[in-house]
């Protein structure tokens, strides 16, 4: 089958897929046909049914609407489509809402956008301070076993933590701080560790999903919630001037959010509150330069943590450095 005849049949496969009318009309004269979920500025989301597209608005010539297509379209008795309520079980998930992925909830990208206010509202009892003996920093549970993210730099060379954590009861905030913190692995290369909470009476916490970012966008408004300076549930917004800046060697999230010390580890968050990036640092000598560590080499630094777990009683954890081999020395051939 030619390269032709099997794009077309994928074509064939998206327009069958989609319970609604809206079609997508591209440049190279061919359609994609689903259910539109959002759009953006530099992207158009689909629902083709077995998965969800993100089509680069640059190549969308036209947008067709399912109520478009329909007004024009007399009804003809009981020939009615089925209504999207009709056809999904009232168990399934909602399209674009977070999904489990090992220890952190994955975001669907598909969730509405909405003020900074109302996300503070429901995201800020999901960001902690993480304390130490010799400072504090900020982070985010990734679930509601009380797993959470922090920068390595805030528990370097640490063992004792505490981490503080505002709970929402009877309309008030209460401040708890649990002393049981157990540290699960660590990339001082990636400057990121995973904590744990182990105490007894904790209960089960509020936590936040893991956004993408391909999906982020240079210029997107984001914010940020830390402990600057000590500041508990400081918020700060900006937007992401660019997602590739180059420092020593790593690729940054550049913001325009206020970021100071205390933020680090904190969660940069994007209007549909994922979190996009992980805060750690900011230029000394500028205004609105903050950096995050983009969330996939999270995700990346959580998919392989095996390979950075912590173990206090080996001396060379989480890293186990090998000599390199010596100059001219031949690998012995056994004799047969």
């Amino acid at each position: 089958m030619t390269p032709t005849r099997i794009l077309c049949a994928a074509l064939a496969c998206l327009v069958l897929a989609g319970s609604r009318a809206d079609e997508l009309q591209l440049k190279d004269k061919a359609a994609i046909t689903g259910r539109i979920l959002a759009e953006r500025p530099d992207m158009v989301v689909v629902d083709v049914g077995y998965t969800v597209l993100l089509v680069p608005r640059k190549d969308v010539v036209r947008m067709t609407r399912d109520t478009e297509t329909n007004a024009a379209k007399p009804a003809k008795g009981n020939s009615a489509k089925t209504s999207i309520a009709e056809a999904t079980p009232t168990n399934a998930p909602a399209v674009g809402a977070p999904a489990k992925h090992g220890l952190y909830m994955a975001g669907g990208g598909a969730a509405p956008e909405r003020s900074v206010r109302e996300h503070v509202a429901s995201l800020g009892e999901a960001v902690v301070q993480v304390r130490t003996p010799g400072g504090l920093g900020s982070g985010f549970f990734l679930n509601e076993e009380g797993f959470l993210i922090t920068n390595f730099h805030v528990i370097e060379g640490e063992t004792q933590l505490s981490i503080e954590v505002y709970h929402q009861r009877s309309g008030q905030l209460e401040r708890v701080v649990y002393k049981q913190v157990r540290i699960v692995a660590m990339n001082k290369f990636a400057d990121l560790a995973l904590l744990k909470v182990e105490d007894k009476d904790a209960p089960k916490f509020k936590s936040v999903p893991l956004g993408d970012t391909a999906a982020l966008g240079q210029g997107e408004r984001v914010f940020a919630i830390g402990s600057p300076l000590g500041l508990e549930r400081t918020v700060t917004e900006g937007i992401v001037s660019t997602k590739t800046r180059l420092i020593q060697g790593g690729l940054f999230l550049q913001t325009t959010a206020q970021i100071n010390p205390g933020n680090s580890g904190g969660p940069l968050f994007n209007l549909r509150g994922e979190v996009v990036g992980v805060t750690n640092m900011k230029l000394t000598f500028g205004e609105g330069l903050g950096f995050a560590i983009p969330v996939d080499q999270v995700k990346y630094f959580l998919d392989h943590r095996d390979a950075f777990a912590y173990d206090p009683d080996n001396p060379s954890n989480p890293f186990r450095y090998l000599p390199p081999p010596g100059r001219g020395i031949q690998p012995s051939i056994e004799a047969k």
